[in-house]
């Protein structure tokens, strides 16, 4: 009896190791494994994709690449404005895409005659990497790309915007101390903490039957284990209450995958001159085609009235 009950413990034992270990995989494999954005992957908007070949296909466009603090290579592409200017912008992109997902966006920069640099991060596009930093690694890289710049152009003056992930990445690297030649910041539809947005996406899968607190502890160690850093520390939030670069915060108020109250408890919390924008109709970063009006007249009052 004492030997069968032995090895019913052991055979217990062996499957809940099983299931933790085939859980963590999932969870690693669906929130930290980076997969490329394909021509066969549709845009939420005709617009987005026009901008992907905008930046794919123009004749100024030259590859850049750097070198990260941890010896990868990082790539972004680099447009030129048509009549010389030290004024430039740093476009940053979302998870599961690349910088020519920021083509719209390109498009209108150049137009009002800044310099464009659109950079992969991590793991996307032509920039090396094995797992997402959620804009937490990113932040570092970002800061690389400025001083960059900066060593071309000692003059620059440099705004900062991101979408998404991008915009998480924004806000953690307004969180460090930047050089004077960063301006401003537009953060269009960022998490206020990963912990929150993990354990809101969570909720929203199929066979999530994993408690919430345990689903989140697993990710926090599996990732702390495999990719080197604890979800706990990106966290915007925190980033934007030490910050001293004005910022513009922007969301859409039908987003159904970062929850727009995030932006407002952002806003809240930033110690930097501020703006905050609600664009009603708009689901996850669909605000530049929304309501594209709205979108550029916002940014344009806010970076006039920091006099970029």
């Amino acid at each position: 009896m004492s030997k069968n009950n032995t090895i019913f413990k052991l055979g217990l034992f062996s499957a809940l190791f099983g299931g933790v270990y085939a859980f963590s995989n999932y969870i690693y494999k669906i929130t930290s494994v980076p997969h490329q954005h394909s021509d066969g992957d549709a845009d939420f908007d005709k617009l987005i994709t026009d901008g992907r070949y905008f930046v794919r296909n123009n004749p100024d466009r030259q590859d850049m690449y750097i070198e990260s603090i941890d010896q990868l290579k990082l790539h972004a592409s680099y447009i030129p404005a048509k009549e010389k200017t030290n004024k430039y912008v740093i476009l940053i992109h979302g998870i599961w895409d690349n910088h020519e997902s920021n083509g719209i966006y390109a498009k209108h920069y150049l137009e009002k005659g800044l310099n464009v640099l659109l950079p992969d991060l991590r793991g996307f596009g032509k920039s090396e990497g094995k797992y997402i930093g959620y804009g937490l690694d990113d932040r570092l890289d970002i800061m690389e790309w400025i001083y960059w710049i900066i060593k071309r152009d000692p003059q620059a003056k440099i705004i900062l915007h991101g979408m998404s992930m991008g915009a998480a990445t924004t806000l953690m690297t307004t969180g460090e101390k930047l050089p004077e030649n960063v301006k401003a910041a537009i953060a269009d539809s960022s998490y206020s903490t990963l912990r929150e947005q993990f354990a809101s996406t969570y909720k929203s899968f199929k066979g999530s039957f994993v408690p919430i607190p345990i689903a989140i502890a697993i990710a926090r160690a599996v990732i702390l284990i495999r990719s080197g850093y604890d979800i706990n520390d990106a966290s915007p939030i925190k980033a934007v209450a030490s910050s001293s670069t004005p910022t513009l915060f922007i969301h859409g108020d039908d987003d159904t995958f970062i929850d727009p109250h995030m932006c407002s408890r952002l806003y809240e919390a930033a110690s930097c001159p501020k703006q905050y924008c609600m664009i009603l109709g708009a689901g996850h970063i669909e605000s530049v085609v929304k309501d594209p009006d709205n979108y550029w007249k916002k940014i344009s009052e806010f970076l006039t009235k920091i006099d970029f």
